[in-house]
């Protein structure tokens, strides 16, 4: 249908190496989008991915936990590539610690890149749409924790929360000007920084019996969303959290 259509649109997907990200470029390219993937590390295998769908796939490498490299990262890819229609701030850590241990760098580390460069990255995103007189989409990758409390990652909660405050903050200010600020908050996603729960038996067992869908999610869950954010299908959405997680917040 032409309201899920994204084809003659570009998108600047951070994180996009692997996991969420990687699972967003792929949903993104299956619906027309042209696809800018972009972090830290090799993107050969999200490009591979995107082109078997016949569409365009460019790598941009940037350190993301840097808000001056970060930006530098999208203003140049928009000047390289075209008008960027659709940012997806995707790129994220977690530490793990006690609270009475977690040590300042931790929390700087996650801060700076959950949460800092993603503000400055919409930032960067609005001045280029506004200037041009266009339309745009961003799609925020918050947490259930964007409303739960977690155990042992105190900046990642606190990333997380902020970023649905944000999104929110952003979304009153933007709608009437044709930006689209929207979040989804996966739940407990197969990908790299879930690996050390999945490892654990205890917990990996505890987590898939608490969620009525019985399994943990994949990449390619988020990405079914993230296309719904993305499409003309969401033009009258603005400022959500949106749930992907298998019905754990229901629970």
């Amino acid at each position: 249908m032409r309201l899920f259509s994204l084809h003659g649109r570009r998108a600047f997907i951070t994180g996009a190496n692997t996991g969420i990200g990687q699972g967003i470029a792929v949903a993104l390219a299956e619906a027309g989008a042209d696809i800018i993937a972009a972090g830290r590390s090799s993107m050969a295998e999200t490009m591979n991915a995107v082109r078997g769908h016949d569409r365009h796939c460019e790598e941009v490498l940037a350190d993301f936990a840097d808000k001056n490299a970060a930006v530098s990262a999208f203003e140049t890819a928009w000047q390289r590539f075209g008008p960027v229609d659709i940012l997806v701030n995707n790129a994220g850590i977690i530490r793990r610690a006690d609270a009475v241990d977690f040590m300042e760098k931790d929390w700087d580390d996650v801060m700076d890149l959950n949460l800092k460069s993603v503000f400055f990255l919409c930032q960067a995103l609005a001045r280029k749409a506004l200037g041009a007189g266009r339309s745009a989409r961003i799609i925020n990758i918050a947490s259930v924790l964007s409303v739960q409390g977690g155990v042992r990652v105190p900046s990642y909660t606190a990333s997380k929360s902020g970023m649905a405050g944000l999104t929110r903050e952003l979304a009153c200010e933007w709608a009437v000007k044709g930006i689209n600020v929207n979040a989804i908050a996966p739940g407990y996603i197969e990908t790299n920084n879930t690996e050390a729960l999945r490892e654990d038996p205890v917990r990996r067992s505890q987590i898939v019996d608490r969620i009525p869908a019985g399994r943990w999610g994949l990449p390619q869950d988020i990405g079914g969303a993230a296309a719904f954010l993305a499409s003309d299908a969401a033009a009258y959405v603005h400022g959500i959290l949106l749930p992907v997680d298998g019905g754990w917040l229901a629970r």
